[in-house]
């Protein structure tokens, strides 16, 4: 069993402002994706036209933050928020549902893309490249958080984390940021620049939403169902099936692409 660091979730406090590991996490993920992003574009002659940077910036903020919440109050705590609803705005503390935030964003691209006058599906591709780098600083930030923790286990690293009880666990934020964020980073850029394929629109978006969806899948196998919801037919999560619709949606669209 590997203990399980002390780490304040607060970095650092200004006056009365706390400045959390978490928040740092959206930024770093979301400053460095629109810089790997302009990257890329410039790699694949994309043309994303004058002041993309910072209209992407402002556009994806706004999707990933009401849709990362918007989609964890409605999967995962309805009953609490419906009770407490001012406490929807409490960010700070947490609660961002990872489909949420993808749909938001989904939603923030296409109007960025209108607004643009440029298609927004180029914008997705470029960002699906981009994307599990946001994933990576978010998984770290919930495990210095203690949140998201696995199941219990007897694996020698296991750790027994603040809010989870005396028995060890997986570190299932670890495995998410492994799989999510750096193996899928990898194999989306070698698709990126390997294999071209920013040529066909909608495919590397659609890869994306099958291989994070696959990844997530199993990794909720290890990770510690939510309190609010437990297991839905007796073994599977919520973030399964939900990530399974995503998974069928990629395939779909990855179907179209080859035809």
């Amino acid at each position: 069993m590997i203990q399980f660091p002390s780490i304040d979730p607060i970095l650092l406090q200004i006056g009365p402002l706390p400045i959390r590991w978490y928040s740092l996490a959206y930024i770093a993920g979301i400053v460095l994706g629109v810089l790997y992003i302009k990257f890329l574009s410039k790699k694949s002659k994309t043309n994303l036209g004058k002041d993309f940077i910072d209209d992407f910036i402002l556009y994806a903020v706004i999707g990933i933050i009401i849709g990362g919440r918007l989609g964890y109050v409605l999967l995962y705590g309805l009953n609490k928020y419906i009770h407490n609803p001012l406490s929807i705005f409490k960010t700070w503390e947490g609660g961002m549902s990872f489909h949420g935030g993808l749909i938001g964003f989904l939603i923030a691209m296409i109007l960025l893309g209108k607004s643009k006058k440029i298609s927004h599906w180029k914008i997705l591709d470029l960002s699906a490249c981009a994307a599990p780098i946001g994933i990576f600083f978010g998984r770290i930030a919930n495990f210095i958080n203690g949140e998201l923790f696995g199941r219990v286990s007897d694996v020698h690293w296991g750790m027994v984390f603040p809010y989870g009880g005396l028995l060890p666990r997986h570190p299932s934020q670890i495995y998410e940021a492994l799989t999510e964020g750096l193996l899928l980073f990898i194999i989306m850029n070698i698709l990126f620049f390997k294999f071209h394929m920013f040529k066909i629109e909608k495919r590397l978006s659609a890869i994306f939403a099958i291989l994070y969806s696959f990844f997530r899948i199993i990794v909720e196998f290890f990770r510690e169902p939510d309190a609010s919801i437990g297991y839905i037919f007796g073994y599977l999560t919520m973030g399964q099936l939900v990530s399974f619709a995503i998974m069928l949606v990629g395939i779909s669209m990855l179907k179209i692409t080859k035809s």
